[in-house]
């Protein structure tokens, strides 16, 4: 990979990272409905009227706009406005490499080799320490929310490979057309009408800053630039470089919110990032002792 091609894929793994922290800016003011609503709508219009349709199924579109921008980033604001921390919420959603792979096995008849269920098991453990956590950044629903958004998110990677779409930044943009009338319907029905008629008012420079950031560098240029590399470079190449995403998650949180990063919540990091890199390289590694021998 050039060079300046690999810095701007850091930089991405760093704007996905802190925007777990800019989320939790924007719950400040907003209800976290709205705010992923703002998100979607934004990500939508005007776009939409400007690039063409993905020649896939209505289906597709649908079940993605709607696990996407509900099922995920719905309910990872939910989860953080329920008491799980930005770091934690990064560091957590991982999971859905490993759910992905299961649900590949189920779904798509994929099979799980021996390098994926151990990098699953050794996850699972960073999985319970993190359960430990006492320090006030964990709570139990928080944490089952972000839990069920890591399972919308391998779905999500599920929708994708099955609609064979190669233009995935007009799968996204007209995706998102889905998701804001829900997100906005599940707003009134958790606090009512209140969250639209204090919408204005609630708009700060702050929230105004986290919907925007959101919107455009983090799913808009951010999807744009890693799908680009992706399809410029081997998939081997690109996606390992996911893994910085909780660290970057962790960090932001620390300077932005002064989270406390103890012993437990290194080690559990550190579990699951290394469960993520065996996921990732573990296949070749074994490919290769088993040529050896």
């Amino acid at each position: 990979m050039k060079r300046n091609d690999f810095l701007l894929a850091v930089f991405i793994t760093f704007v996905w990272g802190v925007n777990f922290s800019v989320i939790k800016l924007g719950l400040i003011d907003l209800d976290p409905f709205i705010l992923s609503g703002m998100r979607f709508l934004l990500c939508a219009l005007p776009l939409v009227f400007f690039i063409k349709r993905p020649n896939v199924h209505i289906k597709y579109l649908v079940s993605y706009g709607l696990l996407f921008g509900v099922g995920l980033w719905g309910i990872v604001s939910l989860g953080i406005y329920f008491g799980i921390s930005a770091g934690m919420a990064s560091l957590v959603l991982q999971m859905s490499a490993f759910l992905t792979v299961i649900l590949g096995a189920v779904i798509l008849n994929e099979t799980i080799d021996l390098s994926k269920k151990i990098a699953f098991a050794i996850a699972l453990f960073g999985l319970v320490l993190i359960i430990s956590v006492t320090d006030g950044s964990v709570t139990t629903l928080g944490l089952i929310l972000v839990l069920i958004a890591a399972v919308s998110l391998s779905l999500t990677n599920i929708i994708v490979k099955k609609a064979q779409t190669k233009n995935l930044f007009s799968f996204m943009v007209w995706s998102s057309i889905f998701s804001p009338i829900p997100l906005f319907v599940l707003a009134y029905l958790t606090n009512g009408e209140i969250v639209f008629t204090n919408f204005f008012e609630n708009l700060t420079n702050t929230a105004i800053f986290s919907i925007l950031f959101q919107v455009y560098p983090t799913t808009l240029l951010g999807y744009w630039i890693w799908n680009t590399l992706i399809h410029k470079y081997p998939v081997s190449s690109v996606a390992p470089l996911s893994l910085l995403i909780p660290i970057f998650g962790l960090a932001g949180s620390y300077f932005i919110f002064d989270e406390k990063i103890g012993l437990i919540k290194i080690v559990a990091s550190f579990l699951i990032i290394f469960a993520l890199a065996i996921n990732t390289f573990g296949k070749r590694f074994l490919e290769k002792i088993y040529k050896e021998v």
